[in-house]
């Protein structure tokens, strides 16, 4: 269950607990760059980032599920609640990514938890980022929408 997030004019605080699986840092690099970029400002957000999973209200994951940290993500999912909103950002955790055939990756961070939304991209901008959390929080009811370059 997403938490109710009212944009009358006003902002409500969302805790949000950043889990890094293993990756690369560039969804990371994006992550940190969207909490400290003018977005959230234009948007009636506000996310702040905090200590444990257990105050959160929304778990933001990145990075590919790989064998030895699969008991990590597991305890990390039983000490979160079952309604907390996952969301899963960049390639790596939806699929694994570059290294999805490796012997050593399993998959996506959805193996082992229920993610509620994903976030396409290597990595994805502060942009799309902000457009996931929209949709978790259901205060946007779109779709993503692929842009595809074309050379002039």
């Amino acid at each position: 269950m997403a938490p109710s997030v009212s944009l009358a004019g006003q902002k409500k605080v969302i805790n949000c607990f950043h889990a890094n699986i293993g990756v690369c840092n560039g969804c990371d690099l994006e992550v940190l760059n969207l909490f400290t970029s003018f977005l959230l400002n234009k948007q009636h957000l506000d996310i702040q980032l905090v200590r444990s999973a257990k105050n959160a209200d929304i778990l933001l994951a990145t990075g590919s599920l790989s064998r030895t940290v699969v008991k990590k993500v597991r305890e990390l999912k039983e000490s979160i609640p079952a309604n907390k909103t996952i969301v899963a950002i960049g390639t790596c955790a939806i699929d694994g990514g570059p290294w999805r055939k490796s012997f050593n990756i399993v998959g996506g961070i959805d193996k082992v938890l229920n993610v509620n939304c994903f976030v396409p991209g290597c990595p994805p901008t502060p942009n799309a980022i902000l457009q996931g959390l929209e949709l978790a929080f259901d205060t946007k009811k779109k779709q993503f929408v692929s842009h595809l370059y074309k050379e002039k």
